[in-house]
């Protein structure tokens, strides 16, 4: 946990970042809600790419569409949320606030196509929080205000649906608000997720409330879970990333606690 180096100062095309993920060069990506960006960086914090543009200045009263109103325009991005990527090194990148879309690229930052609206439809979306690609190429996207996970091939046809469909514990108190006793709602949100490097390969994917990681077969079975929302180590509060890349080990971006927490799992 030592500091070592900062990336990306004073860099254009950084306002807000969202993500942080590394591609199989090493190369850091940081996908940036509130300039609309995802950039590439070499291992020594040199820009490789920008994909998206960050929106310029301007004088007098600008009107903003709302999420329902937002159209898509090819390569441009709306509150981007993560990135990944195929085996044929493509970028996938869920956009996210604003576009609610999955937008593709080839590997050299052409816009190749683009699929989804908002909306709560199968192939819709309502804020698109987070994405992994497995081995085999399936794209699965935390949707995460429709409380479900969508999972799509390549060209963006549908697959299935899974959910996170635990029990609220009986004495679950959230953060920030009195219990509603009269909740009815049984899927959570998925927020942020990751996918292993093992083989088989398992999601791991954390909601909000009651603040729990669930680990997750590819075909959408819950194999198990942990923690519950609270500050004490262990307890989350608003999970907003996880890395699983080393075997059994789980790096937590803990947000409304301000830390990391490094989580060793017994497999």
């Amino acid at each position: 946990g030592r500091f070592l180096r900062e990336i990306g100062k004073g860099v254009y095309g950084i306002a807000y970042a969202h993500q942080v993920r590394f591609d199989q060069y090493d190369n850091l990506w940081v996908v940036d809600k509130a300039a609309n960006t995802v950039i590439q960086f070499d291992p020594e914090g040199y820009v490789l790419m920008n994909l998206g543009r960050r929106e310029e200045g301007y004088h007098g009263d600008v009107e903003l569409a709302t999420q329902e109103e937002a159209r898509a325009f090819g390569g441009y991005l709306g509150g981007p949320t993560d990135v990944s990527w195929d085996s044929d090194e493509n970028i996938y990148i869920s956009d996210g606030y604003v576009n609610s879309r999955m937008a593709k690229f080839d590997r050299d930052g052409n816009f190749l196509m683009g699929w989804g609206s908002f909306g709560s439809n199968i192939g819709q979306f309502n804020l698109p929080h987070a994405m992994q690609i497995d081995r085999n190429d399936n794209i699965y996207v935390a949707d995460r205000s429709n409380r479900r996970i969508q999972v799509f091939d390549t060209d963006g046809n549908f697959q299935r649906i899974i959910t996170l469909d635990l029990p609220y514990p009986p004495d679950y108190q959230p953060p920030f608000a009195a219990r509603n006793p009269n909740r009815q709602v049984r899927e959570t949100q998925p927020w942020a997720m990751c996918i292993s490097n093992s083989t088989p390969q398992y999601l791991y994917v954390a909601d909000n409330e009651p603040g729990r990681i669930y680990k997750i077969s590819t075909d959408g079975t819950i194999l198990g879970w942990l923690g519950k929302s609270g500050r004490r180590d262990g307890q989350f509060n608003w999970i907003h990333g996880l890395d699983c890349s080393q075997e059994d080990v789980l790096y937590v971006a803990d947000m409304n606690n301000w830390r990391v927490q490094k989580l060793i799992l017994n497999p």
